[in-house]
């Protein structure tokens, strides 16, 4: 366990920045595939539905933003930008992209 002076040297606990960064990871993975059962419903195809997706996952980063790191990004992730607002955007499109077609092509067919 670390005390008081390894903390004041290194501010930054390595296992809570992993475990924001595993929360994060789901936070986007179950999202992702949401939107793509949402875009699939709602009939969206190219380019509309990749700008649906990121829209989507802007509102996700603002609300985990605002909920979960209560304002104060800096104190729950080493950086914010990559990952909190940056982070697993892109990883999660694979698991959008197949619920969106899988969603789309039982709507329409």
């Amino acid at each position: 366990m670390l005390d008081e002076r390894e903390l004041a040297i290194s501010p930054i606990v390595q296992s809570s920045v992993q475990h924001n960064a595993q929360t994060i990871s789901n936070i986007r993975s179950l999202t992702a595939s949401l939107f793509g059962v949402a875009a699939g419903t709602l009939g969206l195809e190219s380019y509309p539905g990749f700008i649906f997706y990121l829209a989507a996952s802007l509102l996700v980063s603002v609300l985990i933003f605002a909920f979960r790191a209560e304002g104060k990004a800096s104190e729950y992730f080493h950086s914010p930008l990559g990952d909190l607002w940056l982070g697993e955007v892109f990883g999660g499109m694979s698991g959008f992209v197949l619920t969106w077609t899988l969603f789309y092509g039982l709507v329409r067919a």
